[in-house]
């Protein structure tokens, strides 16, 4: 049976290196679907990408949209009977500049409730030796969040409860409380913790039977990349580019299952602890 891959946030960056690089790893009958909120940005990024391996298909797909996941999967289900491989790899990303209290509605939309809508429309299409895996960072694990602040995100049973633990997270930010807080400033720290709770709460509901059918569910972090983003926050001169930081991400996607990494946050084939140590 033909493979079929989907990645999100794919137009640029870490996102088009993974299209690329499935594309070149799998099979001409095979299908990447590299998918975006911006048309135009798409089909650039679908000419920019070899013809070689694969086929990639450009798609919409807005993260934000709260029906969109559910509806693109449901395309997929008619389209190809399931799905093999998807990076959820779409980002809103905040510089050093902007004030998070102004931008913390859009933010969570996307990076968080965002992959929690990815893992409730797409798990259920998971096909045996499936991999679903979503792009967080070192920053996602409590030991970057203060001891207080652990209950938040931790043994939670649901996806619904990573989600209310979010929105609180977003209100406390957007009406300055959470500076008076524990929280730490940076807000991405909150949101990879939340990304990486959210795959472990699916992990949890999914073990037993992903054991059996060989799927794979993990978060893994890139490491630091060489990406204008990146160096408004930090001089990544000597990290690795987009494409160079992909192929570890891509090792796991199409290689062998490690039981060890299933439910965890994994960097350069090693798991990260989620509590402190």
């Amino acid at each position: 049976m033909p493979r079929v891959a989907l990645v999100t946030g794919a137009t640029q960056g870490l996102g088009l290196a993974l299209v690329q690089g499935l594309a070149r790893r799998l099979e001409p009958a095979d299908t990447v679907y590299l998918t975006g909120r911006d048309a135009g940005r798409i089909a650039e990024a679908v000419n920019a990408t070899p013809r070689t391996g694969a086929t990639v298909r450009g798609e919409l797909f807005d993260v934000a949209d709260p029906d969109a996941a559910g509806k693109l999967a449901e395309q997929m289900r008619q389209r190809h009977g399931g799905v093999d491989v998807v990076f959820g790899n779409a980002v809103m990303r905040i510089g050093p500049d902007d004030d998070p209290r102004a931008l913390i509605d859009s933010y969570t939309q996307v990076n968080n409730f965002g992959t929690t809508r990815l893992l409730r429309a797409f798990a259920p299409l998971m096909r045996d030796g499936g991999r679903l895996i979503v792009v967080a960072s070192s920053l996602g694990t409590l030991r970057h969040l203060a001891p207080v602040l652990h209950d938040r995100f931790d043994a939670l049973t649901s996806l619904e409860e990573v989600d209310d633990q979010v929105a609180a997270w977003r209100d406390a930010v957007a009406d300055g409380s959470a500076r008076a807080g524990a929280w730490p400033g940076f807000v991405n720290i909150p949101s990879k913790i939340a990304q990486v709770a959210a795959v472990r709460v699916l992990a949890g509901r999914r073990r037993e039977e992903d054991a059996r059918r060989g799927i794979l569910l993990a978060a893994v972090c890139p490491g630091m990349i060489n990406t204008p983003t990146s160096g408004a926050w930090w001089d990544v001169r000597d990290a690795p580019s987009p494409a160079q930081a992909a192929r570890p991400l891509l090792d796991l996607a199409l290689g062998p299952v490690d039981p060890a990494h299933y439910g965890e946050l994994v960097r350069f084939g090693k798991v990260l602890p989620w509590r402190p140590e």
